[in-house]
């Protein structure tokens, strides 16, 4: 059986984030369905980062993206590409960290207790696949570490999954 480990909030960043990174990949790495492994890793990091209230995937359709696997309350099923940060995420195909999303233009309120969301784009050879979204209640929870180490992550999760 796996069990996540909860990173401490004062703990070493970047550390905390190789041991989550050598986590994610010992959590999926026996398996190449991108469905189970984006399940799996959601859980993960819902469970492991803390001041997290929302962790799951969008998959690109066509023109939007629809939601998938995830941890938290329920969330907006179809958001366009483009709109508020997950489809700026994959509009531009970079990273969004937002601070204050209520300060974000067009942003989408799924959950009216997030207050602060990273969104990561999951590219396979120049394809738009979808998004890695993460919310907080926590005004700018996110930090250029936390960029970093999360952007591993979804590097990993697109290595290992079909």
């Amino acid at each position: 059986m796996f069990r996540a480990t909860a990173l401490p909030a004062d703990s070493d960043r970047p550390a905390a984030y190789r041991l989550l990174l050598e986590q994610a990949e010992a959590l999926i790495g026996p398996e190449r369905d991108r469905t189970a492994n984006a399940a799996n890793l959601a859980s993960l990091l819902y469970h492991a980062l803390p001041g997290v209230n929302w962790s799951g995937y969008y998959w690109r359709r066509g023109e939007e993206l629809v939601l998938g696997p995830f941890q938290g309350q329920p969330a907006c099923v179809r958001i366009a590409i483009g709109a508020g940060v997950c489809g700026t995420a994959a509009a531009t195909r970079r990273t969004q960290r937002v601070d204050d999303v209520e300060a974000f233009p067009g942003h989408i309120a799924c959950d009216a207790a997030s207050r602060s969301e990273i969104v990561i784009p999951l590219l396979r050879d120049g394809e738009l696949l979808g998004v890695l979204d993460i919310d907080s209640p926590e005004p700018a929870r996110f930090t250029a570490e936390d960029q970093a180490g999360l952007e591993a992550i979804a590097a990993a999760f697109l290595r290992l999954s079909d």
